[in-house]
């Protein structure tokens, strides 16, 4: 058995690693479901243009990419390092 200083590595629950598994699929499904949104209201808006003849400099490719980093961007919660102060 090692002893505390030997054995620098944290503790590890199973409990806590299915609690932070899940707080990743949350994370990652609240962000799938923003770009899904966004990529709807953007074909949406494709059609109309389209309608007026105008097509976007863009390929397909990267405005679904545009739109998945603002999903991202409004989704998924920052998480800040450091100490919190009570005001």
């Amino acid at each position: 058995m090692s002893s505390p200083k030997e054995n620098s590595s944290p503790v590890i629950s199973p409990f806590n690693d299915v609690q932070e598994n899940v707080r990743r699929f949350n994370e990652d499904e609240a962000v799938w479901r923003c770009f899904v949104r966004k990529r709807a209201r953007r074909k949406r808006l494709l059609r109309l243009f389209g309608l007026l003849a105008s097509l976007p400099p863009l390929t397909k490719k990267k405005l679904d990419d545009l739109d998945w980093r603002a999903a991202e961007r409004e989704a998924r919660p920052v998480r800040a390092i450091g100490t919190w102060i009570a005001p």
